[in-house]
Formats: C-alpha cells, sequence, structure tokens
C-alpha cells in the first residue's frame, strides 16, 4: 500500500498553540506529542482523501451499484451462502 506522504523526509521544528491545560495533562502522562501529532495528522489525511476519492468517484460507484442492482453480482449463480 502507498504511503499517504513520505515517510524518509526530515523532520520540521514547528511552532503550535496548544490549550495549556492539555498540554500541561499530556506531559504528565509523558505523551510523545510530535508522535501523537503526526498519527493525528496521518489519520486525518487518510480521512480526507478517502472522502476525496469516494466524491470524485461517486458517478462510477452510483454506475455500478445500479448496474449491480440489475443483473447481479459476477458469481452470484456459484454463490453457496
Amino acid at each position: 500500500m502507498q504511503s499517504l506522504f513520505d515517510l524518509e523526509a526530515p523532520k520540521k521544528p514547528t511552532n503550535l498553540s496548544v490549550n495549556s491545560d492539555l498540554l500541561k495533562k499530556s506531559k504528565a502522562m509523558n505523551i510523545n506529542l510530535s508522535a501523537t501529532l503526526e498519527q493525528a495528522l496521518t489519520d486525518k489525511l487518510a480521512k480526507l482523501n478517502s472522502e476525496k476519492w469516494a466524491e470524485e468517484n461517486k458517478n462510477a460507484i452510483q454506475a455500478y451499484n445500479e448496474f449491480v442492482e440489475e443483473h447481479g453480482c459476477f458469481g452470484d449463480e456459484f454463490r453457496e451462502f
């Protein structure tokens, strides 16, 4: 599976604004802020890419669903369930 981004790209220092209480409690729990942010951004990027793909392909998906509704799925005659 192709990665959503270049895993080998160098890290880049970044300044962020974070709720001070959230930051304090996260540090108290030894949460790795960089790793947590990277995971959250990866998850968000994957979700947005998925939504974009579905939007770009909605006509083809609709056409396929209509075809299946009318003609059934390939291999239906062999299904045993």
